[in-house]
């Protein structure tokens, strides 16, 4: 179930979720902050087992979706742990106007969470605004849809043509060609780009494809070598 990567951080997967017919691997972090609440990011389908291991690390009063479109399971999250500060990226307050957020994930500090958790907008992009996050103490950085890698025996048919054509199914992790084409304002992406790789991550964890688990820094600025130039 919750896997322990490094000190009070913990990750698990979730089911496959489809959209448009293509199945997309899931997976949410679990962060224990010093104050002992806890720090949920990109909430998967919340089962009663996963919810019993979350229960035993601790209180969970931060609910975080790094984009719009990560949203399936917030209502179920919401519903769960009532008393959980759910927080919005760009875009989904309009998307989902039947939930109630607390906040929204603005740039800077101001946070509960901002002194252990750096967080930077990755704008500029038509599709999402993703908001990138980076554990300090275990030098981990938390991408969703901007870094993927879908099993290439998954899609099927045309699906499987799709998939190949839009970078989804390659050898690494790496940002699909939809999204490379949807960042119409590349000074704004840049600009999150080397505040990003600044970070000195040692960790990649990622929503839609299998973690990295060493030389994060250098994984990052790899995947992203396409922005720079």
């Amino acid at each position: 179930m919750l896997q322990l990567l490094d000190k009070d951080i913990w990750t698990a997967a979730g089911p496959q979720v489809r959209v448009l017919g293509f199945g997309y691997p899931t997976a949410l972090v679990v962060i224990r902050l010093k104050d002992g609440d806890l720090f949920i990011w990109s909430p998967t389908q919340l089962s009663p087992e996963l919810k019993a291991a979350v229960d035993a690390l601790g209180p969970v009063r931060h609910l975080v979706s790094p984009t719009a479109m990560h949203n399936l399971f917030l209502g179920e999250w919401q519903a769960a742990y009532p008393d959980a500060r759910l927080c919005a990226p760009p875009g989904l307050r309009q998307r989902r106007p039947d939930l109630a957020f607390d906040g929204d994930l603005a740039d800077g500090g101001g946070h509960p969470w901002s002194e252990e958790i750096d967080q930077v907008q990755f704008a500029g992009n038509r599709i999402a605004t993703e908001v990138v996050f980076f554990h300090r103490a275990s030098r981990t950085a938390l991408f969703a849809d901007l870094i993927q890698q879908l099993d290439p025996a998954s899609p099927k048919g045309w699906r499987a043509l799709i998939a190949r054509l839009d970078l989804m199914t390659g050898p690494a992790p790496q940002t699909p060609r939809k999204f490379r084409l949807a960042f119409t304002d590349r000074k704004a992406a840049r600009a999150a780009l080397a505040r990003i790789t600044a970070w000195p991550a040692r960790r990649v964890l990622m929503a839609h494809a299998p973690p990295v688990l060493e030389d994060g820094q250098a994984f990052i600025a790899r995947t992203f070598a396409w922005l720079r130039g």
